[in-house]
């Protein structure tokens, strides 16, 4: 547990602690169903959990508008119930990582409180206020994701504030030391509390330009709008800004006093992600940067060829972490369904892949059973996103549904409550934990291809080349004796591999001399011969 470079080739299984098990009956996921579960995650063979955040909250996002960052929001349990959890996470060889939002906090967080209260309090200047233009119109023209501009009016300050996502969510003014100082601060009282490391939500959001230009209109946008104001902008001033970089090396020092901690940073932009994490994990700055690259429609080899290979050309001491799910996107399993020759067939298929990817991997919970988007109606929304743009975007409670263990418990054994947050139905239940004991299984072939991952150093270590192959094949090798070949459709196809070797993990697939023939959704992991 006290390998400093333990991160490099790391697989992190997310753990969204509302969804994942209910202890006390409320119909909520809490700290204590998670730590009684953590036996399942364990045995997938993965090294390190991800907790989604648990902080106090009035929960208008979900626990991503934080009002303490030293604390546990009651309806997760209390501090104990976390320190209790990472102790048996570390009893089962299990690292603990846990989000940090630092970028905005909720409005009601007492130093926003304070904040908003007067132009010269101590904490006036602790977040991003601007003076309204002579019309009294807001002091540019930058978006809020979640919908409408990224400025709501305070009649006490008579100015107006800055928020990327609602307007309950206010950005902090990270120009401010002080600020820098307190997220610092923050994060030390977690890490003298035994956690591993950190994901770090929107990390390229911590800065603005401090001088308000317009964000450009989109150059690649469409000739209609799109569905969210905020996609049609160029934001080049409102994240991503210089500044940055000297924050996250403050933060890379922090973590170094510590022995084996690490720093995942989430980039989510439309433009240059792939540059951007590069440049935030090269040098003394995050560990590794997760990737929104591959968590949409996208699924064809040149894609998965052109995102890797933009990294490590343009990072090449730089460190991904690669994810096909996540709490924010609709579960690969559907967004990908029309490339798969049934839904178990795809999900190993998308497991093999990402697992034999060179960089770290994010898992998120219950793709290991292969599950799919939940299908909800209006009423059972609670997705701030999906309040607001339904139908078109049906926002992100689909992938948030609660984890299923036994198929025929109630709610598939999440929890005893008559009502849960949001609702087990029966297609997620039916991939509950308990009915996948076969060898064939969804949760078999993870294992399988987790215990591979680990016994084979190319496949955590080893450097990934792509070889020539024409779609809708996708091959490289691992190191220098580890070769992947996958079929990305529900066609059989043929591919010469020009040479052979011994079959280390197989689905639909067989190998002939140096001929692979791969059925629908087939794969083949091989060890080269050295002949």
């Amino acid at each position: 547990m006290t390998d400093d470079s333990w991160w490099r080739g790391s697989v992190t299984y997310q753990i969204y602690p509302r969804s994942f098990m209910d202890a006390d009956g409320d119909g909520v996921g809490d700290l204590k169903g998670i730590t009684d579960r953590l036996g399942h995650v364990a045995d997938l063979g993965v090294d390190a959990i991800w907790l989604s955040p648990v902080f106090p909250s009035p929960m208008k996002d979900m626990g991503y508008d934080v009002s303490d960052y030293r604390g546990v929001d009651p309806v997760f349990g209390h501090l104990s119930d976390f320190d209790a959890m990472v102790r048996r996470a570390h009893d089962l060889g299990l690292k603990v990582i846990i989000d940090q939002v630092l970028s905005h906090c909720s409005d009601q967080h007492p130093y926003f409180e304070e904040s908003r209260q007067s132009r010269d309090n101590p904490r006036a200047d602790w977040f991003v206020w601007a003076d309204p233009r002579p019309d009294g119109a807001p002091p540019n023209n930058w978006q809020a994701i979640f919908g409408g501009i990224a400025w709501e009016w305070d009649s006490g300050r008579r100015q107006y504030y800055f928020h990327n996502f609602l307007k309950e969510q206010p950005d902090f003014n990270f120009h401010n030391p002080e600020v820098q100082q307190y997220h610092l601060d923050n994060m030390r009282f977690w890490l003298e509390r035994g956690v591993d490391g950190f994901r770090l939500d929107t990390v390229n959001y911590y800065f603005h330009d401090a001088r308000l230009p317009d964000d450009a209109a989109d150059p690649r946008r469409p000739e209609e709008p799109a569905r969210r104001p905020y996609d049609m902008q160029y934001h080049l001033h409102s994240k991503n800004q210089p500044e940055n970089l000297a924050f996250l090396e403050r933060m890379r020092a922090l973590c170094d006093e510590y022995d084996a901690r690490t720093m995942v940073g989430e980039v989510g932009d439309s433009h240059h992600a792939i540059e951007i994490m590069g440049q935030y994990t090269s040098g003394k700055r995050l560990h590794m940067a997760y990737s929104f690259e591959m968590l949409g429609p996208n699924f064809s080899p040149s894609f998965f060829r052109r995102r890797i290979g933009e990294f490590f050309e343009h990072a090449p001491k730089g460190w991904p972490c690669w994810a096909f799910s996540n709490h924010d996107v609709p579960r690969h399993a559907t967004r990908w369904k029309k490339h798969g020759a049934d839904q178990d067939a795809l999900a190993k298929l998308a497991a093999a892949m990402l697992l034999s990817f060179e960089g770290s991997v994010c898992l998120y919970q219950g793709e290991e059973l292969g599950q799919t988007e939940t299908e909800l109606d209006y009423h059972e929304l609670t997705d701030p996103e999906g309040l607001t743009f339904w139908p078109e975007l049906k926002g992100r409670d689909g992938c948030r549904t609660p984890m299923v263990w036994e198929a025929a418990a109630p709610n598939a054994g999440f929890s005893q409550a008559n009502k849960t947050w949001l609702p087990v139905k029966p297609p997620q239940a039916a991939r509950a934990v308990d009915g996948q004991t076969g060898d064939d299984s969804v949760l078999a072939f993870y294992k399988t291809m987790l215990a591979l991952r680990r016994a084979e150093p190319s496949l955590r270590e080893g450097r990934q080349v792509f070889l020539h192959s024409a779609d809708p094949v996708l091959a490289y090798t691992r190191g220098d004796d580890i070769a992947c070949v996958f079929n990305l459709s529900a066609d059989d196809v043929t591919h010469e591999l020009g040479t052979s070797g011994e079959v280390l993990l197989a689905q639909a697939a067989s190998l002939s001399g140096p001929t692979v023939t791969l059925g629908p959704n087939g794969l083949i992991l091989l060890r080269l011969s050295r002949e």
